[in-house]
């Protein structure tokens, strides 16, 4: 046998016997290959997918890259916490009889739209995960809903959400001012005591990590202008002013976006950064926001949920 053909046949040997050398086949991950699948709550003027760009862009893709069932769900753009909880129900009463629980992961107003159904369907949750989400409320929602101007921009949330709503599908009635009460301080004491859980006590403090068997868990960010090329971060700037000078991510305080076991909640993220918008322009020098949502879907794996 020539030597080139003996050469070819051991190599071709070697990279079939040790999997690290088999550079050209790579096996499916399952680093995020959780026990209920993930289900995704959009916040405030959110949706699902519009002309191909998606609200947690590149997130869902990812995380199933890494071996999670994600589902990704759409709710009102704008209305109440419990209006949008009600229109997120059946979608999850759909998942779980198929495989049984699910893991919900809120962004912003998707947060609080979460806990609704661990409070009133605990056991269709395994967990309820939020990401810069107002807790407590957010001065930006008080500031307008104490402004003169209010019922301006009641009419023009309106456009804009029925806008969203239309072009990606939605089919919901929408309503900037319940949206905004539901998110300002009032208006979350009020769906506090309707659901507590996992709601800390103290100004800033922890909640609890778990209730009626569903595990609670946050993160969120104290960024606001974290990418000279992402035109949104002009407007975070504007709307950070509400906070007077205190650790924000542009809608959303620090210590408002603490619920159940904190993760971090000080990520160099802006608002739009905690879901990879706006196109993925989020800071150079922080983690990226996929891999963020990655690790926390492979802590679910590891807690058997």
């Amino acid at each position: 046998m020539k030597l080139w053909i003996k050469t070819l046949a051991l190599v071709v040997t070697i990279a079939w016997s040790a999997p690290s050398a088999a550079w050209w086949w790579k096996k499916p991950s399952n680093y995020a290959d959780t026990r209920y699948p993930v289900v995704l709550v959009h916040g405030m003027f959110g949706f699902d997918s519009i002309i191909g760009v998606d609200y947690w862009y590149g997130i869902a893709e990812d995380l199933r890259k890494n071996g999670a069932d994600v589902y990704t769900t759409v709710v009102p753009a704008l209305d109440s916490t419990i209006a949008r909880g009600e229109a997120l129900l059946p979608q999850v009463e759909a998942i779980a009889a198929v495989h049984g629980k699910v893991n919900l992961i809120g962004h912003s107003h998707g947060g609080p739209t979460a806990r609704y159904i661990s409070r009133v369907r605990p056991d269709l949750v395994a967990s309820v995960t939020s990401v810069g989400s107002p807790h407590k409320g957010s001065p930006v929602a008080d500031v307008i809903v104490e402004s003169p101007a209010s019922s301006l921009a009641n009419t023009l949330g309106d456009a804009l959400g029925g806008l969203i709503d239309l072009i990606s599908g939605g089919g919901y009635d929408q309503s900037m001012q319940a949206s905004l009460q539901s998110l300002s301080t009032q208006g979350s004491a009020e769906f506090n005591n309707f659901a507590p859980a996992g709601i800390p006590t103290s100004a800033c403090g922890e909640g609890a990590s778990s209730a009626n068997g569903v595990r609670f868990y946050s993160w969120g960010g104290t960024g606001v202008v974290t990418n000279l090329l992402d035109p949104s971060d002009a407007l975070l700037t504007i709307t950070s002013a509400a906070f007077n000078f205190s650790a924000n991510d542009g809608m959303v305080g620090r210590c408002s976006t603490h619920f159940g076991k904190i993760i971090r909640d000080n990520y160099f993220m802006n608002h739009l950064d905690e879901v990879n918008q706006a196109l993925g322009l989020h800071s150079l020098f922080e983690t990226d926001p996929k891999a963020v949502f990655k690790q926390h879907v492979n802590r679910l794996k590891n807690a058997g949920l």
